[in-house]
């Protein structure tokens, strides 16, 4: 009877640890299927609302519409146009981070830091940010978004590319490196604050799922720099707790020659230009100008 009774407890127990560890397994299983069905909504924070406009900083601009996409997710993308005072001054097409649009008082004040270096300004909302049409955003979108911009550019604003740059922040960066990698005519890319791929991302903030297999938007700006064929500048603050500025790092090892890397000692993600601001102008002004006096 002893013995019947403890196999009669070892068997109860036996079935609840089974349960438990289906009951643990679905729950993982339930998380990962939450983690990829929303993603995008992770990934891409579209602001609707604008802020403000370079005429708070003195900028004179023009407000722009590029067509962008095509069929029912064909749309326009919101822009300003910031002229500089020099007929022939360099251009710079700016794409902005994740979370905000061209209208956020970090790429205003940054927009009015690069437009006092003597540069012609491009900054472009993507799909689904501030005023932007096209429906909503994905990596394939924004990119295409890139290439409308940097088509209206060259086309529309006659600008040569051998003196157009292609800047851009966080989530920004990734999408100027695609850009940059398609498009070896540019003159030169400065990516800042920028991240290896949001694979390497995801296993950081979420060390506990197979981030690898679930992520279908993976912006892999080192499996791309490889074949950047233009010069490089990577800016990124030492103090950044959202991209570890190592990443920077890793992009700057995987690039081809003509590369720079600053890193500015005590920045953080969003206020290297405050933070350094003599430092900051220094690296992005010698950089462009170097690469405009080389064509």
């Amino acid at each position: 009877m002893e013995k019947a009774g403890r196999t009669a407890v070892i068997l109860k127990w036996s079935r609840r640890i089974r349960w438990a560890l289906m009951l643990a397994v679905l729950a993982y299983l339930s998380v990962c299927a939450y983690m990829w069905a929303t993603q995008r909504e992770k990934i891409f924070k579209p602001v609707a609302m604008l802020q403000t406009s370079p005429q708070r900083l003195g900028m004179k601009f023009e407000e722009v519409h590029i067509p962008s996409g095509s069929g029912a997710e064909r749309g326009d993308l919101f822009a300003w146009w910031i002229p500089a005072a020099s007929a022939d001054a360099p251009t710079m097409l700016y794409l902005h981070g994740n979370d905000r649009n061209i209208s956020a008082a970090l790429d205003i004040d940054k927009a009015a830091r690069l437009h006092d270096m003597g540069y012609n300004l491009l900054m472009v909302d993507y799909r689904g940010y501030g005023k932007s049409g096209g429906g909503e955003p994905s990596e394939s979108k924004v990119y295409e978004d890139a290439d409308a911009s940097w088509n209206y550019l060259l086309k529309q604003r006659a600008s040569d590319p051998q003196r157009t740059f292609i800047f851009g922040h966080s989530l920004g960066s990734a999408i100027a490196i695609d850009l940059a990698v398609r498009h070896p005519e540019a003159a030169g890319v400065i990516a800042e604050s920028g991240f290896t791929s949001l694979v390497d991302m995801g296993e950081i903030e979420y060390p506990y799922l197979p981030v690898e297999p679930l992520l279908n938007q993976r912006f892999d700006s080192l499996g791309k720099i490889g074949n950047l064929k233009i010069p490089l500048l990577l800016i990124h603050g030492t103090w950044d707790s959202l991209v570890p500025y190592r990443m920077s790092q890793r992009l700057f090892e995987r690039a081809p020659s003509q590369k720079t890397l600053k890193l500015i000692e005590g920045g953080e993600h969003n206020n290297n230009a405050i933070i350094a601001p003599l430092e900051y102008r220094a690296a992005v002004d010698d950089f462009i100008r170097h690469h405009t006096m080389q064509h």
